[in-house]
C-alpha cells in the first residue's frame, strides 16, 4: 500500500463521521472530516507531513516557509518541516495566530523571523470548505511582508472554497478531494 493509501484509510477511520455537523463556515453537512483526529496521530502526521511536502516540492518556485491559522494548521506545519528536514530541504514552520499577541512581540505570525523577507510561502489547512479562514490567513501573512505561492489541503469539501481562493488569485491544491476520499454522496462508507 502507498502512503497515499494509507493516510486515506487514516482519514477514514479516525477523521470521517457521518451524522449532523454544523461546520465553521456555519453551514450544516451530513458528513464531517475532524482532520485533528489523523494530524495528531504519530503515522496521521507524518503522512499528511509527506504528502503535504510533496505538493510543495513540486512548486515551480521554491517556497521558503509553511504556515496555516492555529489550531488546525498547527500539526501540519510541523509535520510538513520536519519531513523537510529529513528530507535534507528544510522548510522553516510558522503559526498564524487567531488574533494578534495580546503581550510581548504583539505578533500575529509566531516563527516569523526564521523566515526571509518577502519570502514565497505555502499555507496549509487540514480541511477546506468555503476557504474563508484560508483568506484570512494570506491577507496577514502578505501584510507582514511575505508572498503566498501555494495554498493546500489534506481534504477539499468541494463545498466553494477552491473556487473563493482561485477568484482571489491562489488556487487550492488538495491531497483529497471529497470525492476522492468518500465518493459520491450515495457510495459514502
Amino acid at each position: 500500500m502507498n502512503e497515499r493509501q494509507r493516510l486515506r484509510d487514516l482519514l477514514l477511520a479516525k477523521s470521517y463521521r457521518q451524522g449532523t455537523f454544523t461546520l465553521t463556515s456555519g453551514k450544516t453537512s451530513d458528513f464531517y472530516v475532524d482532520g485533528k483526529q489523523t494530524t495528531l496521530d504519530a503515522e496521521g502526521a507524518y503522512l499528511c507531513g509527506r504528502q503535504l511536502f510533496e505538493l510543495i516540492r513540486s512548486h515551480p518556485e521554491p517556497i521558503v516557509g509553511v504556515g496555516g491559522m492555529t489550531l488546525g494548521a498547527d500539526p501540519l506545519v510541523t509535520a510538513v518541516s520536519l519531513v523537510s528536514y529529513l528530507e535534507k530541504a528544510p522548510i522553516p514552520a510558522f503559526i498564524v495566530r487567531k488574533e494578534a499577541k495580546g503581550h510581548g512581540t504583539g505578533n500575529f505570525i509566531e516563527g516569523k523571523s526564521n523566515l526571509p523577507a518577502g519570502g514565497l510561502m505555502a499555507l496549509v489547512e487540514d480541511v477546506v470548505t468555503t476557504g474563508g479562514t484560508l483568506l484570512k490567513v494570506i491577507e496577514r501573512v502578505e501584510n507582514e511582508g511575505f508572498r503566498v505561492g501555494l495554498v493546500a489541503t489534506i481534504v477539499d469539501r468541494q463545498e466553494g472554497g477552491a473556487e473563493t481562493l482561485a477568484a482571489a488569485g491562489y488556487p487550492l491544491r488538495a491531497v483529497f478531494t471529497r470525492e476522492q476520499l468518500i465518493g459520491p454522496p450515495e457510495t459514502r462508507p
